[in-house]
């Protein structure tokens, strides 16, 4: 029997994806966001940890179905861009119906950010630092870390579709191994 490689490799290790790991981190810096800048009783504190929520869990799935399905994959992964856009406007009208600020590619604070967010990928380090921030700066945060996170899940989307474009589906892969195999055999 040949011993190329398998027709279903092992995949599904998202939590070394550091697309993972940013969503995690916005999740975190969301529900603690939620939780202490939104009054009880507000729609859009669910609505903002479920979108935050969705985010980290589709990039979860779509991984951990990757063995078997890119379509799955693929599908799964946009979902999680969508959750992010939608918690991105959240975060936006918050600021803008407050008369907060959000900051600019301009502004220092926004060229800082950028370098911190890019630096981190560990949810602890983010749970630390807005303990001590205002509502603004960690809004801000939060758009930041989402812009990162969506530019990678973009990345990521065109890297699963020219995978499967060069390599096929499952199914084309089963019918390559078979063919491979039964080749293999006659030869003998």
């Amino acid at each position: 029997m040949p011993t190329e490689k398998s027709f279903l490799p092992l995949k599904g290790n998202y939590r070394q994806l550091i697309v993972f790991q940013k969503a995690e981190c916005i999740y975190d810096v969301t529900y603690y966001f939620a939780h202490h800048f939104l009054e009880m009783g507000d729609r859009t504190i669910d609505q903002m940890v479920q979108a935050a929520r969705s985010g980290k869990q589709n990039i979860a799935e779509g991984s951990a179905a990757s063995t078997t399905s890119r379509e799955t994959e693929l599908k799964l992964m946009n979902v999680a861009k969508a959750s992010l856009q939608e918690l991105l406007i959240d975060y936006e009208d918050f600021l803008r119906v407050r008369g907060m600020e959000q900051w600019q590619p301009n502004d220092i604070r926004y060229r800082q950010t950028r370098e911190v967010t890019m630096r981190h990928n560990d949810s602890s380090f983010y749970r630390e630092a807005i303990a001590v921030r205002s509502a603004e700066t960690i809004a801000n945060i939060a758009i930041t870390l989402i812009h990162q996170t969506d530019a990678m899940l973009l990345r990521l989307i065109e890297r699963l579709k020219q995978q499967f474009v060069e390599q096929g589906g499952i199914r084309e892969e089963m019918t390559r191994a078979r063919l491979n195999y039964r080749n293999h055999e006659q030869k003998l």
